[in-house]
This record gives C-alpha cells, structure tokens and sequence, in this order.
C-alpha cells in the first residue's frame, strides 16, 4: 500500500496516557516504511529502465549515423555510376557514327569506283559494237 505525502500529513493519533498510543504509531510506521521501499524499488527499476533506454538510444542514434553515412556513400555511387554510363554510352554513340561514317564512305566508294567500272565496260562495249559494225560495213562493200 502506497501512502501519499497529503495522506501523511492528515493522519492524526490517538493520545493515551504517556502520549500516542503506541500500536497505531507503530502500524503506520510500518506502513510507511513498506510505501518507502516500494517507491524506492520502483525508482531503482526506473533508474534501471531510464539506462536501459539510453543505450538503445545511444545505439539507435548510432544506427541512424551510420545508415545515413551508408545512405549518402550509396547515393554517391549512384550518381558516379550514371554519370560513368553517361559517358560510356556518348562514347559508344561517337564510335557508331564514326563508323557509319566509314561505312558511307567506303559505300560512297565502291559506288563512284561501280559507276566507273560500268562507264569503262560501257565504253568497251559500245567500241566493240563499233568496231563490229566496221567489219560488218567493210564485209559488205
């Protein structure tokens, strides 16, 4: 049983002979003495549990800093990843166009090199054709 500080103070005693009787003095005595234990178990318990809380605080707050730590090295990563596939990737771009400019090149070439073959095969054929109408006209006369 608690007693409070107001109940304390309102509890009055009978007076015997020689004072207070002493069996009433003595039971509430007794009742103080276990209210006082109860509060000061209880205020160790709580002192215990306040300790108890603080560390996991204290490590929660740690947990929370190195999260964050790991967080931003995280983000950090992200960013220098990107930006590096960023890169890559322009420079995989350039290399195709280079390429394809290669190739339209090379085409461009081959097509101008086609066309001159086939003006010279033209060329060859239509002196061919001359010469045999010549021979053919020279037969005839």
């Amino acid at each position: 049983m608690t007693i409070t500080p107001v109940e304390l103070h309102h509890i009055g005693f009978k007076r015997g002979p020689f004072g207070y009787r002493r069996r009433p003095v003595d039971e509430l005595l007794g009742e103080i003495e276990q209210s006082f234990e109860d509060v000061w178990r209880e205020r160790a318990e709580f002192a215990d549990r306040i300790e108890q809380l603080q560390s996991e605080l204290t490590r929660h707050r740690e947990l929370e800093t190195l999260l964050r730590t790991t967080l931003v090295s995280a983000e950090r990563s992200a960013h220098e990843m990107k930006a590096q596939a960023k890169t890559q990737a322009e420079l995989i771009v350039e290399e195709a166009h280079a390429e394809a400019r290669a190739v339209t090149r090379a085409a461009a070439a081959e097509r101008e090199r086609l066309i001159a073959e086939a003006r010279r095969v033209r060329a060859l054929l239509e002196a061919a054709l001359d010469a045999a109408e010549d021979a053919s006209e020279a037969e005839a006369a």
